[in-house]
């Protein structure tokens, strides 16, 4: 069980936003950066985060837009390049790097962040989210992974998305949670669905895939470039994938074309919340990939 008495909450503002974040550990040791997925918050790493702060100086925060950080308006506040500068930032408030890991949008924040800026990334550590280049390349080709990304497009739409998602007391999360994992009980998607409840925050959620689309419409207009790296990943990088994952196919872990220096940890019976199905192994695997790397 997560010992909380060892986590404490505290605000920063990086890149012109407020974000809260929960830290464990000791500040003198090496940092490691957690980043949650969609629709979760930072307590999504609740049972790594006492395992690594044995070791390690551990900052947790809620990226924009989520549960007690601020709300930036509008769907640029939530393109790539801000959410990039967000970590840049929070991790040098600590030092000069950090070992960084992600888990779903967390993740696709994490591979852009390590391949745009390596020199603050020590380690890099991607929990089911696909490297851009490779999510593109199943999108173009695999009609399986276009079907399971249907919400993607449903998330275009004005205000509809977030009506879906927040009624009937966020019930929607409930659906997105049971339908693939059994690991949270009844007081855990409380927690997840009354920081999603937080005014803004739904809004805020969905605009990150808002943003996303139009930026990747923008990479493919001549002479436009658009917010998402899609280049060499230079740290050596770990990728766990909860082989269950109804939203993501495993040809996704085939990303050895875009990082040279790549350890892939297939973990069965787990889903695509693997740091929650598989809390002991992730927690394994991410001291052993960080302790190998210091």
């Amino acid at each position: 069980m997560a010992d909380y008495t060892r986590m404490v909450h505290r605000q920063t503002v990086v890149n012109d936003v407020r974000l809260h974040y929960v830290e464990a550990g000791e500040e003198h040791d090496e940092t490691v950066v957690l980043l949650h997925g969609f629709p979760e918050f930072w307590y999504s790493w609740h049972e790594q985060i006492p395992a690594l702060a044995d070791e390690y100086h551990v900052v947790v925060p809620d990226l924009r837009g989520y549960n007690r950080s601020e709300k930036p308006i509008g769907v640029d506040a939530y393109r790539m390049s801000e959410l990039t500068a967000d970590v840049v930032e929070l991790i040098q408030e600590f030092g000069d790097d950090a070992h960084l890991v992600g888990h779903d949008w967390g993740g696709g924040i994490a591979w852009n962040v390590a391949a745009r800026h390596a020199d603050v990334v020590k380690t890099l550590s991607v929990l089911n989210a696909p490297h851009p280049e490779a999510f593109r390349e199943e999108i173009r080709r695999n009609p399986e992974q276009r079907r399971k990304s249907w919400y993607m497009a449903f998330f275009q739409l004005p205000k509809l998305p977030e009506w879906g998602l927040t009624r009937r007391n966020c019930a929607a999360l409930d659906e997105v949670f049971e339908t693939s994992t059994d690991a949270l009980s009844d007081a855990d998607l409380d927690r997840y669905k009354e920081a999603f409840a937080t005014p803004g925050a739904a809004t805020a959620a969905v605009n990150y895939y808002r943003s996303i689309l139009r930026e990747e419409v923008k990479a493919r207009i001549p002479f436009v470039s658009g917010d998402v790296a899609s280049g060499e990943v230079d740290v050596p990088t770990l990728l766990l994938w909860g082989e269950d994952d109804l939203a993501l196919v495993p040809e996704l872990t085939a990303v050895d074309e875009w990082v040279p220096d790549l350890t892939v940890r297939r973990i069965p019976d787990a889903s695509h919340w693997v740091q929650l199905d598989a809390a002991d192994r992730v927690s394994e695997e991410l001291l052993a990939h960080v302790g190998a790397n210091r």
